[in-house]
């Protein structure tokens, strides 16, 4: 084979790995998951404010005695060497977190009708959110109304 050849061969086969290796990272799976998994985890239990309520659209909450604005939350986790269910409990962890920290900035107790909102598209449910799973991340993203709720 001359040199030329070779290059052209190397050249080739260089393409092919970038563009396999580009469609295998390129992987974003919807997936829906019970919001109960994430608020049983221990870690969840731990980190979460206990006085500052989370509810999704449909869920039935207490009488809203004022509402304080929206807050958005956009977190990511890595998801690399995770099922797509563990790596999304954990991005939705974080943005339960996330949605707390600007509920208790506004003086809000609750964030009633959280809905999933990634790339600004609605996914509501009582009992699910949605999670967007690739081969390295994880991306959760909550919407939702802060509140004082009656006690």
């Amino acid at each position: 084979m001359n040199r030329l050849t070779m290059q052209k061969w190397a050249a080739l086969v260089t393409v092919a790995f970038l563009t396999a290796w580009g469609v295998a990272h390129a992987r974003n799976t919807t997936e829906h998951f019970p919001l109960a998994d994430v608020l049983a985890m221990p870690e969840a239990k731990a980190k979460l404010d206990p006085g500052i309520k989370i509810y999704l659209k449909g869920q039935s909450h207490p009488q809203v005695d004022k509402q304080l604005g929206e807050g958005v939350t956009n977190q990511k986790t890595d998801s690399a060497a995770r099922s797509d269910e563990h790596a999304c409990r954990w991005a939705a962890l974080d943005a339960l977190i996330g949605l707390q920290r600007g509920a208790k900035a506004k003086g809000a107790n609750a964030v009633v009708n959280v809905v999933s909102y990634y790339k600004k598209v609605t996914f509501e449910s009582p009992t699910d959110y949605e999670c967007h799973a690739g081969a390295m991340v994880a991306d959760i993203v909550f919407k939702g109304q802060l509140a004082e709720v009656a006690e």
